[in-house]
C-alpha cells in the first residue's frame, strides 16, 4: 500500500510540474506538446511488447518444450487471479527475465536462457511472481501514463529552447513567467520530471517484489535470485537497449550513490533487505 501511495503522490507531482510548464509556455505550446506525447506513447503502450521480445530475439515456447516454466505460471496465475501470458525464451547467457503487455490478457513472461540454468526452482518461481505481479498491478500502464506526462514536459521545454534561441522568448515574458521561468522551463523542468519518472518506477519495482514474495508465500526464494541475478548479469552483461532496460528484474545500467536517483530499479541490496524484512 505503500508503494502505491507513493506511485499515486509521484504521478501528481509530475502532474503538477506538467500543468506548471504549460501555464508558463502557454496554451497552444503545451496543446502541441500533449497531441505528440500522447502519439507516441500510444505507439509504445500498444507495440513495446512487440519490439521488446523481436529486439532480444524471443523464441515462442510450448508446455511441452518448457515444461516446468508451465507448471509455475499456471500455479501463479492461479493465485493472482491472472490468465495464462505467452512464454518466451531469449537465448542469452546473460540471467534475466522480463514481462511486457498492456494488460493481463495481452501479457508475455520472457526468460532467459541463462536465468533458466542459473536459478533453482524456489528461485525462478519468486522471478516469475516478481514479472506477473507488474501485470497484475498494471505497472505497463502506470509507467506509460509517466512517460507521457514527462514526454509532455521535456517536448515543452525543446520548444522554449528553440524560441529563445530565435528570439521568442522575449515575447513570452508579458504571457507569464519571464527569464527565470523560462530558465526553470528549459533546464530544471525535464530534469525534475525524468527523476520523478524513475521515481515512478523504482517504486512499481518494490511492489512488484512484494506482491510477488505475497504470490510465492515466501520471499525467500526472490531474494534468493535476486542476489544470483545482481551477480551473474555483472559478469556477463546483457546489451540491453536503454530504452527496454527498465522491463528486466535486473537493471544492468543501475549505478550506487548519486546514479541511483537515474535507474529505473532500486539497489538490488535495498530490495533484499525490504524483503527479508517483511519475512521477520
Amino acid at each position: 500500500m505503500l508503494n502505491n501511495f507513493k506511485t499515486v503522490l509521484l504521478l501528481g507531482l509530475l502532474t503538477g510540474l506538467f500543468l506548471f510548464v504549460g501555464s508558463l509556455w502557454g496554451q497552444q505550446g503545451i496543446t502541441i506538446a500533449l497531441v505528440m506525447s500522447v502519439l507516441m506513447n500510444f505507439i509504445s503502450y500498444f507495440f513495446s511488447d512487440k519490439i521488446a521480445l523481436k529486439m532480444y530475439g524471443a523464441k515462442a515456447v510450448t508446455r511441452g518444450e518448457a515444461p516446468k516454466l508451465y507448471s509455475m505460471l499456471d500455479y501463479l496465475c492461479g493465485r493472482a487471479g491472472l490468465p495464462m501470458p505467452k512464454v518466451y525464451i531469449i537465448p542469452s547467457d546473460s540471467p534475466n527475465a522480463f514481462a511486457t503487455g498492456r494488460n493481463p490478457q495481452n501479457a508475455s513472461v520472457a526468460v532467459t536462457e541463462g536465468a533458466m540454468r542459473l536459478l533453482d526452482e524456489t528461485e525462478l518461481q519468486g522471478v516469475l511472481a516478481h514479472e506477473l505481479s507488474h501485470v497484475k498491478n498494471r505497472d505497463i500502464l502506470i509507467s506509460s501514463i509517466a512517460a507521457m506526462i514527462a514526454g509532455i514536459i521535456m517536448y515543452a521545454s525543446y520548444m522554449a529552447r528553440f524560441a529563445m534561441f530565435f528570439g521568442g522568448g522575449r515575447d513570452r515574458e508579458e504571457e507569464g513567467g519571464g527569464a527565470l521561468g523560462g530558465l526553470f522551463t528549459i533546464i530544471l523542468a525535464p530534469i525534475a520530471a525524468t527523476l520523478i519518472q524513475l521515481w515512478i518506477s523504482r517504486t512499481r519495482e518494490y511492489e512488484a517484489d512484494h506482491t510477488g514474495a505475497e504470490l510465492v508465500g515466501d520471499p525467500r526464494g526472490l531474494a534468493s535470485a535476486l542476489q544470483k541475478l545482481e551477480g551473474y548479469s555483472k559478469r556477463l552483461p546483457m546489451e540491453a537497449s536503454p530504452s527496454t532496460a527498465h522491463m528486466f528484474i535486473v537493471h544492468p545500467f543501475s549505478g550506487g550513490g548519486l546514479m541511483s536517483l537515474f535507474s529505473t530499479h532500486p539497489p538490488i541490496q535495498k530490495r533484499i533487505d525490504r524483503l527479508l524484512g517483511r519475512a521477520a
